[in-house]
């Protein structure tokens, strides 16, 4: 019997939840108008999580800043989250597509799959679809899409074609018609940096993709995701719909130093190594952790550890690591020399409710993009890759950043490289250091790309060494030195 997916999307479900309470309260529908859902209206600084679809006709976009928005449209409407008033209409959302099928995964608080292949009665599956939709819609007062596949992927992408409040279907036999002339990056897990890959290849649409050879493709993105890629590309996907926790119970990770360390930079790219191999595992198998747990053991192996609770579970390089440095000054003396460090997560779940925490830190999708391109590029921790993140997580609650760049960042951010300067005093810059002027400087070209406040300047150290020093407002970050020719 072949199989029938229904993917079910709430439409700007932060912004529909928060309509329908305002509705409720006897309010106007701010559906209607051009308005968002932020963290607190007062302070500009906050970003937007959601917006209504004339907010959007405007250019108003998710992640954006709220002040960025209110200089698009002046009369914008705010509107403060409500994270209980949301779980309320997400468990609303879930029972009425569980009443539809009892074999339910929930993708996130605001979509499901469900298996309607011994659940439509012969009926016609877009009929029963219209049926769910419009219950929702009728019961609840928000709207859905729907997608209606032979698979979960298929399913996936059906509920993304034209919304609000529409039924797709993108079946087998529809592929080619349906899926294939649409750009790479529609196709499910396709990131920016795999699609910038794909495309300075010729690859510009998933048909494009379906029909590359599979050397080709392993050449571009590594064997393992290339066979994914091209499964996904040709509408393939045998995974079923889970509707129970994967057995795991906990993720963890660990490094053996090669020698005993003291140096608290040692020891914490150490940690950030752990914590990205244990926040990407979780993310591969779907699920976020409650719980964050670290260990040090002592050069005379003695152990000593800590664990903590999270407010809301994550999935979140940053949010784990920052909770281990933060454990990790309280059980090190910063002293005693360290041999192995760990890091584990537990209490394991597959509901993503850590979406809420946009409302509280502005650089929370900035944590989510570095993720993303890690898990696509299956990067170690190299040094270079974990310094500019480093940048970002040292503590997660810092203000955010200015809304927009200094005056001179965009007349001047590169004008420097062509002077040279003594080197700043002594401080904690990185240093890195290559055997060409052109490597240097294409290194510090790129460490401060997608960073608006930093720049860089030749610079000479005290021993008459070349370097490129980049610099965020007078502290400087990293000096990308050239060695001294013999």
């Amino acid at each position: 019997m072949p199989r029938i997916i229904f993917h079910i999307d709430v439409n700007s479900a932060f912004l529909s939840w928060s309509a329908v309470k305002l509705v409720m309260e006897g309010k106007a529908d701010i559906r209607l108008v051009p308005s968002v859902v932020s963290g607190d209206p007062n302070d500009r600084r906050s970003i937007i999580t959601a917006a209504s679809i004339p907010a959007k006709k405007l250019g108003i976009k998710t992640a954006q800043p709220v002040s960025m928005a209110l200089r698009t449209c002046p009369s914008l409407v705010l509107v403060r989250g409500d994270w209980e008033w949301y779980k309320r209409c997400s468990e609303g959302f879930i029972a009425i597509c569980r009443s539809y099928s009892p074999v339910l995964q929930q993708f996130s608080i605001d979509e499901c799959f469900i298996d309607m292949t011994l659940r439509c009665g012969g009926r016609d599956p877009v009929a029963v679809a219209n049926q769910l939709k419009d219950e929702i819609k009728s019961k609840l007062g928000f709207t859905v899409n729907v997608g209606i596949g032979s698979n979960k992927l298929l399913a996936k992408m059906a509920s993304d074609f034209e919304k609000p409040d529409k039924v797709h279907t993108l079946l087998e036999n529809e592929v080619q018609e349906k899926m294939w002339p649409l750009g790479v990056r529609d196709l499910l897990w396709v990131g920016k940096k795999t699609e910038e890959r794909l495309t300075a290849y010729g690859i510009h649409t998933i048909g494009d993709l379906a029909k590359l050879g599979m050397g080709s493709l392993t050449r571009l993105v590594g064997q393992k995701f290339a066979i994914q890629l091209h499964e996904n590309a040709n509408g393939r996907d045998d995974s079923p719909v889970e509707t129970e926790m994967a057995e795991a119970k906990s993720y963890s990770a660990e490094r053996t130093f090669p020698r005993d360390y003291t140096d608290p930079k040692d020891i914490d790219r150490a940690l950030f190594s752990v914590a990205c191999i244990v926040a990407h595992r979780i993310r591969r198998d779907d699920f976020r952790a409650s719980t964050v747990s670290m260990f040090i053991k002592h050069k005379d192996f003695t152990v000593m550890q800590k664990q903590t609770s999270l407010s809301q579970p994550t999935d979140i390089t940053a949010v784990i690591l920052n909770e281990a440095r933060r454990m990790l000054g309280e059980i090190w003396d910063g002293v005693t020399p360290i041999r192995q460090v760990g890091l584990g997560v537990s209490k394991l779940t597959h509901e993503s409710y850590e979406q809420m925490s946009l409302f509280e830190d502005p650089k929370m999708e900035y944590y989510r993009d570095w993720d993303r391109q890690y898990d696509e590029q299956l990067a170690q921790a190299e040094d270079a890759r974990m310094l500019a993140y480093e940048r970002r997580t040292t503590v997660v609650e810092t203000p955010p950043p200015p809304t927009t760049p200094p005056p001179a960042y965009t007349q001047k951010r590169n004008s420097g490289a062509s002077s040279v300067r003594q080197a700043s005093p002594k401080d904690d810059a990185l240093v890195f250091t290559y055997d060409s002027g052109e490597k240097a400087l294409a290194a510090a070209k790129k460490a401060i790309k997608g960073h608006p406040t930093y720049r860089f300047h030749r610079a000479t150290l005290p021993d008459g060494t070349d370097c490129f020093e980049v610099v965020d407002e007078q502290k400087v970050l990293e000096r990308h030195t050239v060695t001294k020719k013999k």
